[in-house]
């Protein structure tokens, strides 16, 4: 069992500067699926990408420094547009210490930090960005 958690780890890619949704499709690919579960560390304004889990996910942010009351788990699909292609649900966002009591994440103003991290470490193909 130790073994099979290397590997997984192995698998999760943490995000601190930006990447594009084509390279985010080909993480999803390899993966066999039409989402990818990130954590989003929203002080520190990076993500944890490709985890079977959430919780894996968490755990290596956590290893490197990150506080839980700022690591939240969603899932994105790039096919979508707009906001819609962030999806707030995760086991890791039951926080009730944290004041979060449900698998999404209820304050609005966590919310749109997370949001604005996924749109500066993640764009479109053809964005300008730097």
């Amino acid at each position: 069992m130790p073994y099979e958690a290397e590997i997984l780890m192995d698998q999760i890619k943490i995000i601190k500067k930006p990447i594009n949704k084509k390279e985010l499709h080909d993480i999803i690919k390899t993966q066999g699926s039409d989402l990818v579960k990130a954590v989003i560390d929203i002080e520190h304004e990076i993500m944890a990408i490709g985890g079977e889990l959430h919780a894996d996910e968490e755990v290596l942010l956590m290893e490197q420094g990150t506080k839980r009351e700022h690591t939240w788990g969603i899932n994105l699909y790039p096919e979508k547009g707009g906001d819609d292609w962030i999806e707030f649900d995760s086991m890791i966002n039951i926080k009730p210490s944290f004041g979060n009591r449900s698998r999404g994440v209820d304050d609005v103003v966590i919310k749109e930090k997370i949001k604005r991290v996924v749109r500066k470490l993640i764009h479109e193909p053809n964005n300008n960005h730097t």
